[in-house]
């Protein structure tokens, strides 16, 4: 459901922006304060992106009534939830073929979300229909795992070696499955023949 609810935001955010009837920022600023927006971004991921990120949300949560603990685990999970949203933009770094006129593939969105009980971090990026089967059944594997199964599969995927050329082989997803301690919820779209959009939702408990 937050996913839906990311994606809406998201595209509010577009037509507030170049809508002719959008009357001025502050359109934008209810928004996102109503949908408890901490942070939204729409763009290029970089290394140097999530370095500045990282040091935003630690400042924010520093003035967040929320409990050591509850602090450590968010950012923990945004780590590496960016981190593997970052190395799946990578694997793209050798082509340059358009999706569409208003960005290319390697653009992606993300945001952190804090309700009453809980933060939610969603992520979205484009990924090939031939990998959507191998990171379905992946998500469902860790989704069917308790929190004592996931360590016991997260040391068994490591020591054998079962890492991608980018180095992940689903441990990226693994971690978040155990720091979050939730299931993940995710969704695909297809966008064409050629490519589909992965949205990543991860709940975290307060």
């Amino acid at each position: 459901m937050k996913g839906f609810i990311f994606l809406f935001i998201m595209r509010s955010i577009y037509y507030i922006c170049y809508s002719y009837m959008a009357t001025s920022t502050f359109d934008l600023y209810n928004l996102m304060e109503r949908n408890n927006v901490l942070l939204a971004f729409k763009g290029t991921v970089t290394s140097e992106l999530l370095e500045s990120v990282f040091q935003i949300m630690e400042s924010k949560m520093d003035d967040l009534n929320d409990s050591p603990a509850t602090k450590k685990k968010v950012f923990n999970v945004l780590v590496e939830c960016l981190q593997n949203l970052y190395h799946h933009i990578d694997d793209f770094d050798n082509e340059n073929v358009v999706v569409n006129p208003a960005g290319d593939k390697k653009s992606a969105i993300f945001s952190i979300i804090r309700n009453e009980d809980d933060y939610n971090i969603v992520t979205g990026n484009f990924i090939y229909p031939k990998n959507v089967e191998d990171v379905t059944s992946k998500i469902d594997y860790i989704n069917s795992l308790n929190r004592d199964e996931l360590k016991a599969y997260y040391k068994e995927v490591l020591n054998n070696g079962e890492l991608s050329e980018k180095g992940g082989g689903g441990l990226g997803l693994i971690d978040i499955a155990k720091k979050s301690r939730n299931k993940l919820q995710y969704s695909f779209r297809e966008i064409d023949e050629d490519y589909s959009f992965f949205t990543l939702t991860v709940k975290i408990l307060k």
